[in-house]
């Protein structure tokens, strides 16, 4: 792991992190209730987060009123053990020994929340199985 307290990092991609990667560490932190440091950022990051993303979160109980989207950089992906992009075709450094997964996802960007709920759960279901994959690593 990259930390001495060998608590694995996740960093989550998308062009503007505004939509899926803002809900993807949101997902993942909740779950991990402190087992994984979780980051999220964007090679353009957004003005906002969208609020169709942030209304579908709330539904879970998940505020994302404090977050904010965040630019992408090489300490960030460097600090990661895992990158997940988020099927934007974004283009993120590459470093030796990372894992670098690739989740094609709808984009929410001017979808209602009714299009962005199936989106968020798609994406809880992936985040679900990277923590334990990622739990289980640590054993």
């Amino acid at each position: 792991m990259t930390d001495t307290d060998d608590v694995p990092e996740v960093l989550f991609v998308c062009v503007h992190n505004a939509g899926r990667s803002q809900m993807a560490a949101a997902l993942l932190d909740h779950h991990a209730a402190g087992r994984v440091r979780v980051r999220s950022a964007g090679s353009a990051p957004a003005e906002v987060i969208n609020p169709a993303v942030a209304e579908a979160m709330h539904e879970l109980g998940l505020d994302l009123s404090r977050e904010f989207p965040k630019p992408l950089t090489g300490e960030a992906v460097l600090a990661a053990d895992v990158v997940v992009t988020m099927g934007c075709g974004d283009t993120c450094p590459v470093f030796p020994g990372k894992r670098y997964l690739d989740w094609r996802l709808p984009d929410p960007a001017g979808r209602p929340v009714e299009d962005v709920r199936p989106i968020r759960d798609e994406i809880d279901t992936r985040v679900r199985a990277l923590l334990a994959e990622l739990l289980d690593a640590d054993s």
